[in-house]
């Protein structure tokens, strides 16, 4: 039954919401999301790791490590924390992104361009299938990554209260 209310749907392959899903939780950086949490922990460590070599000069260029160490740690980490945070909302958006397709009972599609725009209006069976998948597989990847984005906004207040109380 699910067979054929698929294969009636107009909606080119690589548009459909399922797999878009699928497309994203198999890429090479979505698939983050999907990760253990130790993984998922060991991949962000990296890219703040990896950000700190970007921030760590330039912070150390306004602010001496000899002279003012905790200077140059809060604004070192500041500007890591920029470029993790930059990193978590392309990730947050793509999934949201997806999970918004899954959930909508209606779906806009381009059969060959932009100019010819077309909703479909998904199957009852899909429209199961589909939020089923955004419920279960996709908004707990979400509720991660607002509790990583969370954690960022407690650094970065921790770090602005630090600043604020330096002589």
């Amino acid at each position: 039954m699910m067979e054929s209310s698929v294969s009636a749907c107009p909606v080119p392959s690589e548009q459909q919401p399922l797999n878009e899903y699928k497309t994203l939780s198999e890429s090479w950086f979505f698939s983050w999301g999907t990760l253990g949490l130790k993984r998922y922990l060991a991949k962000l460590t990296c890219i703040w790791s990896f950000s700190w070599l970007i921030s760590g000069p330039v912070a150390a260029a306004s602010f001496p490590i000899a002279k003012h160490p905790v200077s140059f740690f809060l604004w070192g980490t500041l500007g890591a924390n920029i470029l993790l945070t930059l990193v978590l909302l392309q990730l947050y958006l793509g999934w949201a992104y997806v999970s918004d397709r899954l959930n909508r009972p209606a779906i806009c599609y381009e059969e060959s361009g932009w100019y010819d725009g077309q909703i479909w209006t998904k199957t009852p069976e899909v429209l199961v299938q589909d939020r089923l998948i955004a419920t279960y597989q996709i908004q707990p990847i979400l509720k991660r990554l607002r509790w990583t984005f969370a954690g960022l906004a407690g650094s970065f207040c921790f770090g602005g209260l630090v600043w604020y109380c330096l002589p």
